[in-house]
């Protein structure tokens, strides 16, 4: 008799768990494989993933090629819009600066902040209205207006104009035959920008013109092959530009690309002088104005201490 058996039980014995059997797994009656499992041609062709699943086909190349194309051509117009523009150069005005075919990148995004043109600063403006009417523009193909409309070329049509900024609203500029630009009575050092041999102003002197609020004179490099602010005063606004048909500013030349450069602002538009005396007394009075309803609190307060002790 077998020491520890126990007679009319069918239970395991203490101390051991029994261990529930697993259901068969259904099987295929064609290939007596379980139902869902990979095949032997698949596991030898490589078709499965890690996880034992045939993996989803990818699309081709060639259908997903007019999506591609299609976000592409919304972000260039998006660009265009909001960021930056590209603009060809059709004159020698801006000479030496710029060159006749030069393409330069126009910032348009700041103007959306409410940022203004600073002084010294190359602008792309609109047609103020009369500066171009006798000015022919060249008719674009059908590809040329598509291409310039979602900003991957410049513009044929419209009648925009490239400038330097010498004076902004509040200013006072004046430039007398053989002397120099002058803002706010300091003259301007523009050796660094005029075109070589030109003078400032010989050809067409001008002011003293003060310059309305929200407006900007703007004169060429090529003081002598340009017919900028001078030359308009008859115009409403006495050759100044409203704000509001500035593009944006140029702030580099991207093509060719022997001549890649930054248009930075020259060193001489840093002269402390140049503010005009509004400008400059502007940071004195809201200093003042902040003041003074502190010094006037403060008073209060001591006179308050005094009183009540």
């Amino acid at each position: 008799m077998a020491v520890g058996a126990r007679f009319g039980h069918d239970d395991p014995e203490e101390g051991h768990e029994q261990l529930a059997q697993s259901p068969a797994a259904p099987t295929d009656s064609m290939t007596n494989e379980p139902l869902g499992s990979a095949t032997e041609q698949e596991r030898e062709s490589g078709t499965l993933d890690n996880g034992g699943r045939v993996p989803k086909k990818q699309r081709s190349f060639w259908k997903e090629l007019p999506l591609l194309i299609g976000i592409a051509l919304i972000l260039a117009l998006l660009i265009k819009t909001f960021l930056v523009q590209a603009f060809s150069i059709p004159s020698d005005s801006m000479q030496d600066t710029l060159q006749r075919g030069d393409r330069v990148l126009v910032d348009k995004l700041t103007p959306w902040f409410g940022a203004e043109p600073k002084r010294g600063e190359v602008v792309v403006f609109h047609d103020p209205g009369g500066w171009l009417e006798d000015t022919a523009t060249p008719t674009p193909n059908v590809a040329q207006k598509f291409l310039s409309f979602i900003g991957l070329m410049p513009s044929a049509e419209e009648k925009d104009l490239i400038k330097r900024v010498i004076a902004v609203g509040g200013d006072t500029v004046e430039c007398k035959e053989g002397g120099k630009v002058e803002v706010n009575g300091t003259a301007l050092q523009e050796s660094s920008y005029i075109y070589p041999g030109n003078t400032p102003c010989d050809d067409k002197p001008f002011g003293p013109i003060k310059v309305p609020k929200d407006r900007i004179w703007v004169m060429g490099d090529h003081r002598q092959n340009s017919l900028d602010s001078r030359y308009h005063q008859e115009l409403p606004g006495n050759g100044t530009v409203s704000v509001n048909e500035v593009v944006g500013r140029a702030f580099v030349v991207a093509w060719p690309v022997n001549r890649w450069s930054v248009l930075s602002v020259p060193g001489t538009f840093d002269q402390s002088g140049l503010s005009s005396a509004a400008a400059a007394a502007a940071p004195a009075a809201m200093g003042v104005a902040g003041a003074v309803p502190l010094v006037l609190w403060r008073r209060r307060k001591l006179t308050g201490g005094r009183t009540a002790g």
